[in-house]
């Protein structure tokens, strides 16, 4: 069953591309990433080259693929889109580079998950606008070099501390994405109803602003979700009591935590005895990958408070345990 509250980009669907802005002025939150780039982009277009390699980091559903797309509108540029894992060999590169037109934008989804070896093919093309690639078999392999036309490498990652120095460095902007605020969800999830036509009252969008842990993609998705309650249970009409019917249907409570969220932080406490832990442990004894737990469920829980970083492993907090309605017996606190 798919987690309704997880960020992954894998189930990315028709309904999330139509509800994307295209333009800056569209794009609601990360205002000081905004402001920046827009100068940037202005600067670029008034010199007439491409926009410096822009890298964006930071949780999954905030809005990288979006500022990728929007950058692509912006500077008047063709999008090419691949992911890290898709590249495997240097022809794969090689293939998606070879189709670039002068300024057009490259947009490279988990480029931490790209192997060494094709990483540093990719320093020559962000630098020099060229690549060597080495074809034939052993015996009689050679080496030749294209010539690459300027263009913008736009690079997504929820793991900044996993790229290389060399490749990071060759970034000329690199932003953070930060977690959205209430309100900027709020008025997130009120244009998202504009576009789909599906009203929402400001109580009921504010409700599942508070329940989407301050992630847009999450917000997205479980008004996706609510507005099936509202059609079949009423009368199209999102209201709070509709709202909060859904979430708590669907187990979303009001910090936005859910089913799998309370399952890990249950594990820590209960077969752990709130900690410290390893994350590889934590990852067994809930059946989830290491890498989802750390991408998806840690950031916002250590946001939160829910949890602690430690040397020795993770650690439950004393606001878990409130929150779950657990006594804590202990000396830890």
């Amino acid at each position: 069953m798919e987690r309704i509250l997880d960020a992954n980009k894998e189930n990315e669907d028709v309904f999330e591309e139509s509800i994307r802005p295209s333009l800056l002025n569209e794009y609601i939150g990360q205002s000081e990433v905004k402001e920046n780039l827009d100068i940037f982009m202005k600067a670029a277009r008034m010199r007439d080259e491409s926009l410096d390699h822009v890298l964006l980091y930071g949780p999954p559903g905030l809005g990288k693929t979006t500022l990728a797309y929007i950058i692509a509108n912006e500077m008047g540029a063709n999008i090419r889109t691949t992911s890290g894992p898709a590249i495997e060999k240097s022809g794969d590169l090689a293939a998606v580079l070879s189709t670039l037109e002068p300024g057009d934008i490259l947009f490279i989804d988990e480029i931490h998950r790209i192997p060494k070896f094709i990483e540093e093919i990719l320093y020559s093309a962000m630098e020099d606008y060229k690549i060597d690639i080495v074809i034939g078999s052993e015996n009689s392999s050679r080496s030749i070099q294209i010539d690459l036309p300027p263009f913008t490498l736009v690079g997504a990652t929820t793991r900044a501390g996993d790229l290389t120095g060399p490749l990071r460095d060759r970034f000329g902007i690199i932003f953070k994405l930060n977690y959205y605020t209430v309100e900027e969800l709020t008025d997130i999830v009120k244009r998202t109803s504009r576009v789909l036509e599906s009203p929402i009252e400001d109580e009921a969008a504010i409700e599942l602003a508070k329940r989407s842990r301050g992630t847009p993609r999450i917000a997205n998705r479980l008004f996706k979700r609510i507005r099936d309650f509202a059609l079949v249970l009423g009368n199209g009409s999102i209201d709070l009591e509709v709202a909060t019917l859904a979430l708590d249907k669907l187990k979303v409570d009001k910090l936005g935590l859910d089913a799998t969220d309370y399952n890990l932080l249950k594990a820590i406490i209960e077969k752990f005895n709130g900690g410290p832990v390893g994350i590889e442990a934590i990852a067994s004894s809930i059946g989830e990958e290491q890498s989802t737990i750390e991408d998806v469920y840690e950031p916002y829980l250590l946001q939160n408070g829910f949890i602690k970083r430690t040397p020795r492993g993770r650690i439950v907090t004393e606001k878990a345990y409130e929150h779950l309605g657990i006594n804590h017996q202990g000396g830890l606190f």
